[in-house]
């Protein structure tokens, strides 16, 4: 067994023994390697996201919140394939690493006889670029807090430069991102200006997420004003 098919079994012993735990010697023996290439494997999981935890004593192990994952797929190679590339237009936005993300998921549930099937077919897929398209600019570097803003509902504390190389400190409430080929922002009531703008992910230098959730704002993102030349109105994007 190779090292990704012993991943997904991995998974997929912890889903069946959930919620008792498995000790790394138990799964050891299991898969007939070492301990210590067990808890290698289970560290590698528990980066990629899959909620794998320890619990501790003399009872303890690894255990798997079946809450947070999904059981095999009857996902089809097509619609795997399909997944991919639609994911490819991500490329050159804020989201392109989760995009990877996701489609690793997808695929460490699939059945390894649909996942070798889907591996092949999106090896016969080649995305053609028409020569006159202007190249993309590479995909912004993110902060984390800065990519989860919508989802965790906090106030963000940001280090903004303008177009104009000043630095100013700013509390705001994040409302969405808007962007396209050229930049990416992030739109947000900014509590210095009291009013809605947008900040070019590029210029943003820091980002802290901070303990208070966002109050309810009505927010007309139509009234997103310039300040500066990085600044852009959200109706150039047609929103």
């Amino acid at each position: 067994m190779n090292r990704t098919d012993r991943l997904y079994a991995l998974v997929e012993e912890l889903r069946a023994a959930a919620p008792s735990p498995r000790s790394a010697r138990t799964l050891a023996r299991r898969f007939e390697v070492s301990v210590r290439t067990v808890e290698r494997d289970l560290a590698a999981l528990q980066q990629s996201g899959v909620p794998v935890y320890a619990q501790p004593g003399r009872t303890g192990g690894y255990v798997l919140d079946r809450r947070r994952t999904l059981p095999p797929l009857t996902i089809t190679p097509a619609e795997a394939t399909a997944l991919a590339v639609g994911l490819h237009a991500l490329a050159g936005t804020p989201f392109a690493a989760d995009a990877r993300s996701a489609l690793h998921k997808v695929l460490a549930v699939m059945p390894e006889r649909e996942r070798a099937a889907a591996a092949e077919m999106t090896g016969r897929v080649q995305l053609l670029v028409p020569a006159a398209a202007p190249a993309r600019s590479a995909a912004p570097v993110v902060p984390e807090p800065l990519r989860e803003a919508l989802t965790a509902g906090r106030v963000l504390r940001l280090r903004y430069v303008d177009a104009a190389g000043t630095v100013t400190g700013r509390d705001v409430e994040p409302v969405g991102f808007l962007g396209g080929d050229e930049h990416w922002y992030l739109a947000a009531w900014c509590r210095m200006r009291e009013a809605p703008r947008g900040f070019r992910v590029d210029r943003i230098q820091a980002v802290q997420a901070l303990d208070e959730r966002i109050p309810e704002r009505h927010v007309d993102l139509a009234e997103l004003d310039t300040l500066g030349s990085d600044l852009v109105p959200l109706a150039e994007f047609g929103m």
